[in-house]
């Protein structure tokens, strides 16, 4: 039973999750801390940060995590192959259409007004992330200055150097182990 749950979770997270691997970031939270209770929401965050380091697509990376917490290897083919066939069918429909319509205003008019949609999907799991790391989930805890210093260094080093988001990342780990912050 907890595999046809988990395909049908991914199912409709693969269904739902326009925009890329950060938009999924919100309805995986959902599906595994809301409605079914397998993870906690530190769990999921350290789930996030780990497919966030690892080879390939956050959002299956994630469901192979998800998969492997809640019911083992099995349990991470079954979350993977429900990510995965919802996105295939999509994209290989929407490439047809694309590759048929593409020159249409219609399309290009539908395009630009899923832009919006998409920000603000990304920017919800990225002030989940935040809320996670900086007031432990519930700014009642009160503030981590260290997660919160951390952020602003790592946000302003991005912004102004433009370095790879990996050694920034690996920076952030090395500073955090070396001075036992957070």
């Amino acid at each position: 039973m907890i595999y046809l749950e988990l395909i049908w979770s991914f199912i409709q997270i693969g269904l739902f999750s326009i925009g890329g691997g950060y938009a999924a970031m919100p309805l995986i939270e959902h599906q595994a801390c809301e409605v079914h209770s397998w993870l906690t929401l530190q769990e999921f965050a350290d789930i996030v940060t780990i497919s966030e380091m690892t080879p390939g697509p956050i959002t299956i990376n994630s469901a192979t995590f998800v998969g492997i917490q809640v019911a083992g290897i099995p349990g991470a083919l079954a979350a993977t192959l429900g990510c995965i066939i919802p996105s295939s069918i999509i994209v290989t429909l929407l490439a047809f259409i694309y590759y048929r319509f593409k020159g249409l205003e219609a399309v290009q008019s539908v395009l630009k007004g899923l832009r919006p949609a998409i920000i603000a999907m990304i920017a919800t799991a990225g002030l989940s992330l935040f809320n996670m790391a900086v007031f432990n989930g519930d700014a009642a805890n009160g503030i981590n200055a260290a997660a919160l210093i951390l952020f602003i260094l790592a946000f302003i080093v991005l912004r102004i150097w433009k370095p790879s988001p990996i050694i920034v990342m690996a920076g952030s780990g090395v500073i955090t182990l070396l001075l036992g912050l957070i």
